[in-house]
């Protein structure tokens, strides 16, 4: 494999700009090759590689850059490869980051996480300093009423 050129994505946006706005204007495709080459200052091969190139990318909004080999007579190209011509072309498509798995709210330990046990393993925690004297009252009234139920 031997690596000719890439276009990186935002060369490829202004070629794919340039090109649809010349191609509104009803020119031809050797007039859009002219323009383009005299704009981006590309002529030969690397005007006709960045011109595949942006055909390539055209509804694939993602893209990274598309970068642009040719391949020996006894080598075989990668699937992703796209044959234009005697030339491969890779589009690099940019993979968007998943989100990461949310944990299992039952599970605890660990830097950071969870803990389990304690005083307060039974919810969140309403003051730094320790229950409020309304709190230990209203405790204290649930445990007498579970006891008298259960003596019941």
């Amino acid at each position: 494999m031997k690596s000719i050129t890439e276009f990186a994505q935002p060369v490829l946006l202004k070629v794919l700009a340039a090109k649809t706005a010349l191609a509104t204007e009803g020119k031809t495709p050797e007039e859009i090759a002219a323009a383009l080459g005299e704009t981006f200052k590309l002529e030969g091969d690397k005007l006709k590689y960045i011109q595949a190139a942006a055909d390539l990318v055209v509804g694939k909004p993602t893209f990274r850059r598309v970068l642009v080999t040719s391949f020996a007579e006894g080598e075989t190209a990668p699937a992703k490869y796209q044959k234009i011509e005697d030339t491969h072309y890779l589009v690099e498509v940019l993979e968007l980051a998943k989100p990461a798995p949310v944990a299992a709210a039952g599970k605890g330990g660990g830097r950071g996480g969870p803990r389990s046990g304690g005083k307060s393993a039974g919810g969140p925690k309403t003051s730094p300093w320790g229950a409020s004297p309304d709190e230990i009252e209203a405790k204290k009234k649930a445990s007498k009423a579970a006891a008298l139920a259960k003596k019941k």
